[in-house]
């Protein structure tokens, strides 16, 4: 998905072309960590309105092209999936996510897949989230 242009991962989820979700996915390829909504505000040219910010990652969300990473004081990062997720919101971006104590950076790391969980019987699983922290490759000294 990645390698898609903008207005063709737009099209591709039946979605409306519009200038706002054009900048908001141009900003998540164009970043190679994970974006907080915060994050958006910041690095937007055009002023869009916290809620407009807000229903673009929901709808990116639900049609499988972004994914939700937790963070320690529960806030939410954002990052773009990899092709395997769909519009039914199932996402399938097992991996790990690792978070730079330095410069606070979020990765993917898609080549580090989430280990299997065997839970109790009657239990299912909907989300793993590993998230690992630490210095990245970028800080390391």
């Amino acid at each position: 998905m990645e390698t898609l242009p903008i207005d063709e991962i737009l099209k591709r989820n039946q979605l409306s072309v519009t200038d706002s979700r054009k900048k908001i996915l141009e900003l998540f390829k164009e970043h190679n960590g994970a974006l907080a909504h915060s994050d958006i505000e910041k690095k937007t040219d055009e002023k869009f309105d916290r809620v407009t910010i807000y229903r673009t990652l929901q709808t990116f969300v639900e049609k499988g092209i972004i994914h939700t990473i937790p963070t320690p004081d529960n806030a939410v990062l954002y990052a773009l999936c990899k092709d395997g997720c769909s519009s039914t919101g199932h996402h399938h971006d097992n991996h790990v996510h690792f978070v730079c104590d330095h410069c606070n950076v979020t990765y993917c790391l898609d080549s580090v897949v989430t280990p299997e969980v065997k839970l109790p019987q009657g239990f299912k699983p909907k989300v793993i989230d590993v998230v690992v922290t630490g210095i990245c490759n970028n800080c390391e000294v």
